[in-house]
């Protein structure tokens, strides 16, 4: 009698392979986001996969596990064809709150696809999550700012009016985030 493979013993495409199954999606993706950075090549490939529940789970384990090498990829799954996924790459992007390291996006590359995105996406998802991206450098970018508050005053969806306006200069967000003065001494 053979003994069964634990999860932690199981190969990497394995482990990939089973984010696209619901069943087996919670402890696949809790080992690979255990196994850390020794997992990222498996999940930069795992954004190719044919399944796009598998490309939207390793874009969430990139949120956690971003790493430089990782940018290209995960910014490239902003053109995929199945709107989950392009939200959940667009809040890797975005997102702070989950990154252990800072590791952020280029600024030059990903500012034109995210307002792109904001006014010309047709999943109204994908338009929000775009705001939150582009809100990132709505205090240095002055084509952030005139983005949000054309999505603001102008998007079909009244959740992308919304949340643009969050992020839009004098939206709730954009007012806590705003740089503080320095104090002289």
């Amino acid at each position: 009698m053979t003994m069964a493979k634990s999860p932690q013993d199981a190969p990497l495409q394995a482990l990939i392979h089973a984010l696209g199954s619901e069943p087996r999606r919670p402890a696949a993706f809790r080992d690979l986001l255990r196994r850390g950075p020794s997992a990222v090549p498996a999940i930069r490939e795992g954004l190719r996969h044919t399944h796009p529940r598998v490309r939207e789970q390793c874009c969430a384990l990139l949120d956690h596990l971003l790493v430089e090498e990782a940018l290209d990829d995960l910014i490239a799954v902003l053109d995929d064809p199945d709107a989950a996924v392009r939200v959940a790459a667009l809040h890797a992007l975005s997102c702070e709150r989950c990154k252990t390291d800072a590791c952020s996006p280029d600024r030059a590359v990903v500012l034109p696809r995210a307002i792109r995105m904001l006014h010309h996406d047709p999943d109204a998802h994908v338009r929000a999550r775009a705001a939150e991206l582009v809100g990132l450098w709505v205090h240095t970018r002055p084509e952030a700012a005139d983005a949000l508050t054309r999505a603001h005053d102008a998007d079909p969806s009244p959740a992308v009016r919304k949340k643009a306006g969050w992020y839009a200069p004098g939206g709730p967000i954009h007012r806590r985030t705003a740089p503080q003065p320095t104090r002289r001494s």
